[in-house]
């Protein structure tokens, strides 16, 4: 008998709407197993020591760090695009793929919305600390006082204050948004006698009515609607911060659209990194399928081959513009003393990704993992090469400098680290880390009947 092909499942074995609460529950309702403290232990301790950082840098002054005259923003910056890359993601996965009304984010959109809230906070550390007088950062909130002093609006490190707290907002409300049913869902399962409470709390009676499901699906369209617009809008504020200046490397018009790719392209590889975890130490394997490994893939395809088309378009208008000052500094950047820092950037950022067009490795769990790895790694560096190989050598000869991290920056960064995955654990904890209800809206839908038939008949050949 001939079946013709069929589009994957989203969702593997015999489920119905009490197994999936009973699965994605589990985790939560269960006390968490050995494997989750020694995470949240390692994670925080590393956190700790970033912390103890930050307040050695404010107590004693941005002179702990590596920065010098020429290069005066080092890993501060590099690690502030980072970390806002990084958030990219989660927004594009919940208000770009909701729009277009793709079913398969609806198992990796919860995690990766959690994600964007956490690399957020984390990019935030980096400017307040920079500012150097930290308990001075509300001077950078335009608001009426008697100091008569007012923020300079044609800066775009201020767009970026803008940018970045409209984008946190907006994302923390699609995140509570979403949450809400299945935080009563928690509430109806969950015995413990504090958390109880705090679910019944946080769900703002929510019942399930008809007319609390019209009004969740109006605000999530509404609010998806706002948030991606900011997909392209707040990466590209964050590359001004380079493009409206003069210095070479840095004055080009291509990097909002370059920026934002490379957002998308890191975003979504963490997002692997961490769900490829999730699925296999908490049992979602049935949920998070290779489907959904192989769908982000191919967006990583298409996102690290824009990086790429980028990457070379530089280096082509370098040369074709015949200004000296950028092609010595694209000539600098591949054949200078940071030169390791540049091809670790291309082959990380160029040439691995393009392995994903081999469908086996697509679908490959273990190869995607450290694929997705080594593409944070070299975005990265995409953002050590921008900052330090354009500034290190600038117009004037005498200025050169060799920028090294201290300690300090080191122990800064690593502590970011520690705070987003010590955050992303105490989430997946005590809130499920795929959304409940919005598996279930497939769990029936049109089409996944008829894929179950047609796989039976198959098995059944």
């Amino acid at each position: 008998m001939y079946v013709s092909p069929v589009r994957e499942l989203l969702i593997k074995g015999d489920k119905n709407y009490k197994k999936v609460t009973n699965d994605i529950t589990k985790p939560i309702v269960n006390k968490p197993g050995k494997l989750w403290f020694l995470g949240v232990s390692v994670t925080s301790l590393a956190a700790i020591i970033g912390l103890f950082a930050m307040f050695i840098t404010v107590r004693d002054g941005i002179g702990m760090w590596g920065v010098n005259k020429t290069v005066g923003w080092g890993w501060s910056i590099t690690n502030l695009v980072w970390w806002i890359g990084i958030g990219h993601a989660g927004t594009f996965i919940s208000a770009i793929l909701l729009l277009f009304r793709q079913k398969w984010r609806t198992s990796i959109n919860r995690s990766a919305e959690a994600m964007t809230i956490f690399a957020v906070m984390c990019a935030g550390i980096f400017p307040l600390i920079h500012m150097g007088r930290l308990p001075l950062g509300y001077f950078i909130l335009p608001y009426p006082s008697t100091r008569q002093l007012w923020v300079n609006f044609n800066s775009p490190l201020l767009w970026d204050v803008f940018a970045i707290s409209t984008y946190f907002l907006v994302s923390l409300l699609f995140w509570y948004m979403g949450l809400l049913p299945d935080i009563a869902t928690l509430r109806d399962n969950v015995k413990n006698k504090i958390l109880k409470p705090v679910y019944k709390f946080l769900s703002f009676g929510w019942t399930g009515s008809v007319r609390h499901w019209s009004r969740h699906e109006s605000m999530s369209l509404i609010l998806a609607g706002l948030a991606a617009p900011l997909v392209l809008s707040v990466h590209s504020i964050v590359s001004f911060d380079f493009a409206t200046s003069i210095i070479p490397g840095w004055h080009t018009t291509i990097f909002p659209p370059y920026f934002v790719s490379g957002a998308i392209f890191s975003g979504f590889a963490m997002v692997l990194t961490l769900m490829i975890v999730a699925r296999k130490t908490m049992n979602l394997t049935e949920y998070i399928t290779v489907g959904h490994i192989e769908s982000m893939n191919k967006i990583i395809i298409t996102t690290g081959s824009i990086v790429g088309i980028a990457y070379i378009t530089e280096l082509f208008m370098a040369w074709y513009s015949g200004v000296i000052y950028e092609r010595f500094t694209f000539y600098n950047r591949a054949l200078g003393p940071y030169a390791w820092a540049y091809w670790i950037m291309m082959t990380c950022n160029v040439i691995s990704p393009q392995l994903l067009w081999i469908r086996k490795l697509r679908r490959s769990i273990l190869f995607t993992f450290i694929l997705s790895i080594f593409i944070n790694i070299g975005m990265w560096f995409e953002r050590f090469v921008i900052v330090v190989t354009s500034l290190h050598r600038d117009y004037l000869p005498s200025s050169w400098q060799m920028y090294k991290p201290t300690l300090t920056e080191i122990a800064i960064f690593a502590g970011s680290l520690g705070i987003f995955f010590t955050l992303f654990l105490l989430f997946i904890r005590f809130f499920p880390v795929i959304a409940i209800a919005e598996v279930k809206s497939i769990l029936k839908s049109s089409g996944e009947k008829q894929v179950n038939i047609t796989q039976n008949l198959l098995e059944n050949e």
